[in-house]
């Protein structure tokens, strides 16, 4: 377009400056026109003017339709590229997907794996509302906690008497059994709390799984006490 501009404007000059070489001096051009004849162009600079007009709106209207062939492709890769966008999100997303679940299933078949390995050891729990007054009192307390009725303290207390006068700090020099049930060695107790030590509660409440696990009932224990001479 700038060419055929400059091509106009170079058209024009060339045009002046004939039409002014064949005019006379301050003569205008309707004077060399015989009368009755019809009055041509203002000057020949005006029809090269009107070329160069011509040929500026075509190169125009040529820009016009180049622009809006490009401004179309362009928005037509916009939209397979936003598509394909779209895709590429949704393939990540079940990539991601596929992921988790196979780290899922990894992660319960390792803890499947890991407890049949390690099984679960029993723990013997603490109440919630530990019971409280002297080790024979609590004993009485707790009895029903492990399903048995008040009258299997009547073979409990002979029991614990002999053991360790139902004392916490009892000690068998020659085993190495400590506390009321005489648990041998003592440390077992700790399955049952951190004060097995000291705490009554938490010692009668191991001396209760014991019994329960190893002979039923406080009854079933003595009955072994008084033909053995031990639990």
């Amino acid at each position: 377009m700038t060419a055929v501009a400059a091509a106009g404007t170079l058209a024009v000059a060339i045009a002046a400056g004939a039409a002014a070489a064949t005019l006379p001096a301050g003569t205008a051009a309707a004077a060399t026109l015989p009368a009755g004849t019809a009055a041509a162009p203002a000057s020949t600079a005006d029809a090269y003017l009107a070329v160069a007009s011509g040929h500026q709106g075509a190169a125009r209207a040529a820009q016009a339709d180049t622009i809006s062939g490009a401004q179309l492709v362009i928005d037509t890769e916009r939209v397979r590229f936003g598509l394909q966008r779209s895709e590429d999100v949704a393939a990540a997303q079940a990539t991601a997907a596929q992921a988790a679940a196979k780290a899922a299933a990894a992660g319960a078949a390792a803890a499947k794996a890991a407890a049949a390995k390690h099984p679960k050891r029993t723990v013997v729990t603490r109440q919630a509302t530990e019971p409280s007054g002297s080790p024979r009192q609590i004993a009485e307390q707790t009895l029903r906690q492990f399903g048995w009725s008040s009258s299997q303290f009547s073979c409990l207390e002979p029991l614990w008497e002999r053991e360790s006068g139902w004392d916490v700090t009892a000690e068998n020099p020659s085993s190495g059994a400590y506390g009321i049930p005489q648990a041998l060695s003592g440390s077992l107790m700790a399955s049952a709390g951190p004060d097995w030590q000291t705490d009554a509660a938490t010692q009668i409440r191991w001396g209760y799984t014991y019994i329960q696990g190893r002979y039923g009932s406080p009854c079933g224990a003595w009955a072994h006490e008084e033909a053995d001479g031990w639990y």
